[in-house]
């Protein structure tokens, strides 16, 4: 019986989860309200809260687990992408404590991280399979063969989906986190109110940084007409911008379908848990006979879990790091 204690905190998230043989038996996750009055997350504020947050976080992991500390067979962090100060909260209390009880040490990248969610819970896809991996900071479609070999095909070439939704936030003076608001409002709203474009990049390449100026202009030149314009169309402008970005998004997943023959469809990463995205894909696989996955909103965003489970299979691999393992702010698939 392997039990694998996972560490997440590359953002704003201090997380903490048990994983004994595969199965995930806790995920603490401690979020972080201090960012909300600056309007986005602040790194050093972010890592003052990750040393806060992570004994307390890993204790009620353990407790909630019913397993004793000194029944942990190894520690999987997150070793990057992400913000090094806070990686580095997570790196150092996970070797520490590895360190103590004398167990291996797991490092495990986030993004593969958000995509091997899906194995936390039935069903679970089979290889190959095409992963949209969608958060704040990144946009990917990846082709995913097994566990740790994964092919990136395409990627944002500026902005990511999660941040054009965040900015529209901005731009709407809607309050910080304003990517679940726009979701929020768009589900009150008609998305064919307004026409907002659709950017032609070569390849399965994204770019959401012409969109975002679109929709200021919209705004600046509808509030010019009438002052009172967001207070009387929010929802249509919600409802058209979350239309638009998840066009953009399952237009390049259709095309990185047929290319590569696969069928298997999933999405990952903070965006996932949009419900226009969740419910645009369901309805775009029963058209094109795809087996959709989408994963429960709890492993949609930051959380230790999908680093406790991706660092069971490494676990299961023997694939450990040293005690000379440093966190990185940059980390490839």
């Amino acid at each position: 019986m392997a039990i694998i204690l996972g560490i997440e905190s590359s953002c704003d998230e201090t997380s903490a989860s048990i994983c004994i043989d595969g199965e995930i038996r806790s995920n603490i996750i401690a979020s972080q309200a201090v960012h909300a009055k600056y309007g986005g997350v602040v790194p050093e504020l972010a890592s003052r809260a990750h040393q806060q947050n992570i004994i307390p976080t890993v204790e009620q992991a353990i407790r909630d687990a019913k397993v004793h500390k000194n029944e942990i067979d190894a520690v999987a962090f997150t070793r990057g992408p992400g913000l090094l100060g806070a990686l580095l909260v997570g790196t150092s209390f996970a070797k520490s404590f590895a360190l103590a009880r004398g167990i291996p040490l797991v490092d495990v990248n986030h993004m593969q991280a958000h995509i091997l969610a899906h194995f936390i819970e039935d069903p679970k896809p089979s290889f190959p399979f095409l992963c949209l991996t969608v958060s704040g900071g990144h946009t990917q479609i990846v082709l995913v063969k097994d566990y740790f070999e994964m092919e990136l095909l395409g990627e944002t070439l500026d902005d990511a989906a999660g941040e054009a939704f965040d900015k529209t936030a901005k731009i709407l003076n809607l309050p910080y986190p304003g990517g679940p608001l726009v979701d929020k409002y768009a589900q009150e709203g008609n998305p064919q109110a307004f026409a907002l474009p659709e950017p032609q990049i070569q390849d399965l390449n994204f770019s959401f940084s012409g969109l975002k100026t679109a929709i200021l202009y919209l705004v600046q030149r509808q509030e010019r007409e009438n002052p009172n314009f967001l207070q009387e169309h929010l929802q249509d402008v919600c409802a058209s911008v979350q239309d638009r970005i998840v066009s953009i998004l399952l237009n390049k997943v259709k095309k990185a379908a047929k290319q590569t023959g696969v069928k298997s469809i999933a999405i990952a990463g903070g965006v996932s848990a949009n419900s226009g995205l969740r419910r645009s894909l369901v309805d775009m696989g029963a058209r094109y006979g795809w087996q959709v996955y989408i994963p429960k909103f709890e492993y949609c965003t930051d959380n230790a879990a999908m680093i406790a489970i991706a660092g069971y299979h490494k676990y299961l691999r023997q694939d450990f790091v040293g005690q000379d393992v440093s966190p990185l702010a940059r980390m490839h698939l």
